[in-house]
């Protein structure tokens, strides 16, 4: 065929070879307004660093080898001996060195550690999000852990590593090691109280053995797991190592890797308990209460990881149409365009100044933070994860067919989408959650509506949905049917005064008007023709160096 046949114009570059910490206007501010100044120069460095290599042309290759071939379960060796491991993509390993070298599992133990690390995974997993599983679950089972000061002592340092050691070896011989989490059952799934799975106590104190089913174990190649069984006590909460300390291998027998919708790099697994050794992780007939703070971690990673996808989806978009031309103009010029692009960029701002919110509240750890955190994590887990699939569809709409390729990373962004909605509790879990802490802790309602006053008189339209949801909080009987429509306001009247205080006054005038005044569609791009929305376009743009 002729060259002159198939000439190329019109055809959009790669967004690659950016800082991707620094094009994040939302997300750097909210790192200088929540990062003390002794902190913040380093903190920055280390964003600065992370965010260039996330933008990086390897980054993304990493990242697309990583789904292109998936992980593989080997159960046996060849001589029939059973191993239970899952091969990996080189791939795999470098995204997960790198994230873990970036300290992406060290919160606990130094200043500013939430907010730093939320900015560091909202960043490098815009790179990949799959490998994201892992990290959360290492982060998270701190707190766990910390209810038993010996087991706290021995694992903690491991966990929080800036070292990275694939291979199932003895704890004792690694310098840094991963955690999973074992909690559904095929019978109960979220009712966690219907497991199954039997803890019998040995003659040492705090050791078991374990007989039963997990339907879901999240990263089974890990060095350790916590886990649900019922003991003689009741449901209680315990640790599974891979690996014993004499090096002879755990009983794990993994039984089928999941095949998931999106999220392919990761593996995700059922795995059989059969005389499995195991320590126990805080009282007998107390699993839920322990545990329960490894699942209010990894919630804030599914807002935290919505964010991403949507930071991700919404610079991509912008990208495209800035370099995109159709009828006689580039796209971004195009004032429909330039609505649906606003549209997103709101949606994506709100939503990342509310991560990094949470993430200082639990730097800060006071009883007021903590008594906010109590709805709020919830009603941003319900939220902000309920409007990522929305955003990142109508984000890869912005490319046209383009954009349903494969080689756009738009698909692979649509299918993991979805996914921080259902891990750690689907939306209707949420919302009770939130309910459930509106009837038991009042202070968790006053820190809230605290937060969220402080904001007020700023903006009318605020104020109107302030004095609406105080009606709405105000009975409280059979208000299950409407939980969701209720944490859907709290989130946005939350977004709606955060915004207010911290974003540019374009932002928070055109989030007033659009969520709370309801001047809006139910569409993207239905925003007030009236608002500056070139300049909400230009502030969400992700700009190669």
């Amino acid at each position: 065929m002729a060259a002159s046949t198939h000439t190329v114009t019109n055809q959009v570059p790669p967004l690659v070879g950016y800082d991707v910490f620094a094009a994040d206007l939302a997300l750097s501010e909210a790192v200088d307004r929540h990062l003390a100044p002794a902190v913040l120069d380093e903190a920055r460095g280390e964003l600065g660093t992370l965010g260039l290599s996330a933008g990086s042309a390897q980054a993304q290759e990493w990242g697309a080898q990583a789904n292109e071939y998936p992980p593989k379960l080997r159960t046996h060796d060849r001589y029939g001996h059973r191993i239970d491991e899952v091969d990996f993509h080189p791939a795999w390993h470098r995204l997960l060195g790198h994230a873990v070298t970036a300290g992406l599992t060290d919160a606990w133990g130094r200043e500013g550690g939430h907010v730093r690390r939320a900015a560091g995974f909202l960043v490098w997993t815009q790179a990949e999000a799959g490998h994201g599983c892992p990290l959360s679950m290492t982060h998270a089972a701190v707190p766990a852990l910390r209810t038993d000061p010996a087991l706290a002592a021995e694992w903690e340092p491991l966990l929080t590593s800036h070292v990275y050691e694939e291979g199932l070896r003895p704890p004792a011989q690694k310098a840094g090691v991963l955690f999973g989490m074992g909690m559904t059952e095929k019978q109960g799934g979220t009712d966690v109280r219907s497991n199954t799975t039997r803890a019998e106590p040995l003659a040492a104190d705090g050791e078991y053995l374990l007989t039963g089913h997990k339907w879901f174990c999240s990263a089974p190649m890990s060095d350790g797991f916590l886990v649900l069984a019922q003991a003689p006590g009741g449901l209680s909460c315990f640790l599974v190592p891979r690996v014993l300390p004499d090096g002879a291998r755990n009983a794990f027998a993994i039984q089928r890797l999941k095949d998931k919708l999106g999220n392919r790099s990761n593996a995700s697994s059922e795995v059989e308990f059969d005389g499995t050794w195991a320590r126990r992780v805080g009282e007998e007939g107390r699993g839920v209460r322990t545990i329960i703070e490894m699942v209010a971690a990894t919630r804030l990673d599914c807002v935290v990881g919505s964010a991403a996808l949507m930071r991700q989806a919404v610079a991509q978009a912008i990208h495209h149409s800035a370099y995109r031309s159709a009828f006689g103009g580039l796209l971004i010029e195009k004032p429909l365009m330039r609505n649906v692009l606003a549209d997103l960029a709101l949606e994506s701002e709100a939503a990342t100044t509310l991560a990094l919110r949470l993430a200082a509240a639990y730097d800060a750890d006071t009883e007021e933070e903590r008594a906010f955190l109590r709805i709020a994590v919830p009603a941003a887990k319900y939220w902000v994860t309920k409007r990522c699939t929305a955003v990142v569809g109508e984000a890869l709409e912005c490319l046209g067919g383009n954009g349903y390729v494969e080689e756009s990373g738009m698909p692979r962004l649509l299918r993991e989408a979805p996914l921080n909605s259902i891990w750690e509790g689907s939306g209707n879990v949420q919302a009770l959650d939130v309910l459930r802490a509106l009837q038991r802790e009042p202070g968790a309602l006053d820190a809230f509506l605290t937060e969220v006053g402080k904001a007020r008189g700023a903006d009318h339209r605020l104020d109107a949905a302030i004095k609406d949801l105080l009606t709405e909080l105000a009975d409280l009987d059979a208000v299950e049917a409407r939980a969701r429509r209720l944490v859907e306001r709290m989130a946005l009247v939350l977004q709606g005064s955060l915004l207010l205080r911290w974003a540019p006054p374009e932002v928070a005038d055109a989030f007033c008007a659009s969520r709370l005044g309801r001047d809006w569609g139910s569409a993207f791009g239905t925003l007030p023709h009236s608002l500056d929305v070139a300049t909400i376009v230009e502030r969400a743009r992700a700009r190669e160096r």
